[in-house]
């Protein structure tokens, strides 16, 4: 008898060590392991693409469906932000250090603007495109008005499913502070306060103690 452990490292994303692809066949493994008595999903990430994170959380989701009497539990390292939560909160309980980082449920868009400089050096934007949004976070053109709204709204959806995700695997655990969801980072402690971890422990601790 053991408790297998399944470790997520780094980025979530396609091709890494942390895809949906990879960390959802181990995790298949350890559920199914007549041997295991409980999973430890052990998260040091500071996320990912909300797809993948989605992915993973949906297939522990399954998992606990399928193996009820297995229980499941995520323990945090260090460092356990937007897409690792997002994972994360899909477990039957959380656990991190005092001093883990645990939080930034949000979703972010990055571009740049660089049409003073090429003013300034007399550089000409040359850009053909077939459809009046394909240069849409062109970092050469100014943005519109019409072009942020978009943007803003496609990630507001996206956010509001990772907020329901984490609604939805929590529960009444979570405190009713608003600042929960606008992408702040907290220490283990806080987390813990604000019901975004349930105890602190690691691995040992979870399998000795818990499990």
């Amino acid at each position: 008898s053991h408790t297998a452990m399944v470790e997520l490292s780094g980025v979530i994303a396609e091709g890494t060590d942390a895809s949906a692809s990879t960390v959802n066949e181990l995790l298949n493994k350890a559920f199914k392991d007549r041997h295991s008595k409980g999973v430890i999903l052990k998260i040091n990430s500071p996320g990912g693409t909300p797809v993948q994170a989605a992915q993973i959380n949906a297939e522990i989701t399954r998992l606990r469906e399928k193996y009820p009497d297995k229980p499941m539990h995520v323990v945090i390292s260090d460092l356990c932000a937007s897409g690792g939560y997002y994972v994360a909160a899909a477990a039957d309980s959380i656990y991190a250090a005092e001093a883990s980082m645990v939080g930034s449920i949000g979703v972010r868009l990055d571009s740049f603007g660089v049409m003073d400089a090429m003013n300034k050096l007399g550089i000409e934007r040359r850009t053909i495109t077939s459809g009046e949004h394909k240069a849409l976070l062109d970092p050469f053109a100014p943005q519109s008005e019409e072009q942020r709204t978009h943007l803003q709204t496609m990630l507001d959806d996206v956010h509001q499913l990772f907020i329901d995700a984490v609604k939805s695997g929590r529960g009444d655990r979570l405190s009713d502070d608003p600042d929960i969801f606008t992408g702040l980072v907290w220490s283990g402690k806080q987390a813990k306060d604000l019901g975004l971890i349930d105890e602190f422990g690691d691995e040992h601790y979870v399998s000795r103690e818990v499990i």
